[in-house]
């Protein structure tokens, strides 16, 4: 999301400058200036005179706010997620919420989360999706048996226990042990398939096929060829590859995360469960069983998912932003 937001702000002609640690990655196609500093954490000196400067995690905000106090521009924070929920040290991120009132977030829920528990009311700036995903209309020149796809992340050394990923895995086995004709497929990053030896052990099980598309068009592709998405993160800001899974053609069946209320609407566009209702498996075998339910789901997402664009969220973070200024 960084990207496509800095991306979009040099293409309305905004002078961007990323200000990144020395061995900070860059795994995407940037337009902007790229900065890098001589140092593995950033300092105030590393900070450019701007009009604003943009904080996003947690660890960026007291450099950040040091830098607008030694008047080198204007603190915004944009907060990607909500990390005291999910990630260690919640003692530090939790109270750098009282740092700057000039706050941007991404969903509703992630809005009303810090305006109860910070009294502050973010502006908000939707996920987008990239022109690169669309349906391709291949699953019937496939012709493969019913696909089941869902994303798995590496857990070693990670934070994604609110990914519920072993309650994705347990509740796909259901599905196969009801429907064997049926192929369940998991999409990883490659760097993280390649370094993860659990990963790896669930795809030398036999049980699974794995995708590790390189780039947004093989994603783009693996998408496509999902007849069911299933999601089942507890809870995520934006929660964006349900809504990209949508646009390229595939029924949702997805657990409530908070950010994904934004677009998904049970029975109306997808099929949406609690987690406590255990109800994921029920819902993906209904999903197969019911081909009228699952097209109608399909069409209508697909429709649904038109108005997220990337150019719609760089609008309103520009608008945002010069409120702010003002």
């Amino acid at each position: 999301m960084l990207v496509e937001l800095t991306n979009g702000l040099t293409a309305l002609g905004h002078q961007v400058v990323i200000v990144m640690p020395i061995h900070g990655d860059v795994s995407y196609e940037i337009h902007s200036a790229l900065h890098r500093t001589d140092h593995t954490v950033l300092r105030e000196s590393d900070f450019p005179f701007s009009d604003v400067i943009v904080s996003n995690f947690y660890t960026t905000v007291p450099v950040s706010e040091a830098a607008s106090q030694s008047g080198k521009g204007l603190h915004v924070r944009l907060s990607l997620c909500y990390e005291p929920l999910f990630l260690p040290e919640n003692h530090v991120s939790f109270p750098s919420y009282n740092t700057t009132p000039r706050l941007i977030v991404l969903s509703k829920w992630q809005r009303d989360i810090i305006a109860l528990n910070h009294g502050i009311t973010a502006s908000m700036v939707p996920v987008g999706i990239s022109t690169i995903f669309r349906n391709q209309h291949i699953r019937h020149k496939l012709q493969e048996p019913m696909n089941i796809t869902a994303i798995l992340r590496k857990v070693e050394n990670g934070f994604s226990w609110h990914r519920e990923q072993d309650y994705l895995i347990q509740q796909l086995d259901i599905v196969k042990q009801n429907l064997p004709q049926v192929t369940i497929n998991f999409i990883s990053p490659p760097d993280e398939f390649y370094t993860s030896e659990s990963l790896q052990q669930l795809k030398a099980s036999g049980k699974y096929r794995f995708f590790t598309p390189l780039n947004d068009e093989e994603l783009n592709y693996h998408y496509n060829g999902a007849d069911i998405f299933v999601s089942s993160s507890s809870f995520d800001s934006g929660s964006l590859p349900g809504l990209e899974a949508m646009r390229c053609g595939a029924a949702l069946a997805t657990v409530y995360s908070g950010g994904n209320m934004e677009y998904a609407r049970h029975e109306q566009n997808c099929l949406l469960s609690f987690r406590y209702e255990n109800r994921l498996a029920g819902d993906v075998i209904r999903l197969v069983q019911d081909h009228v339910l699952r097209v109608r789901l399909a069409s209508q997402g697909e429709a649904d998912s038109n108005s997220w664009t990337w150019a719609n969220s760089v609008r309103k973070l520009e608008q945002a932003i010069l409120n702010y200024m003002a």
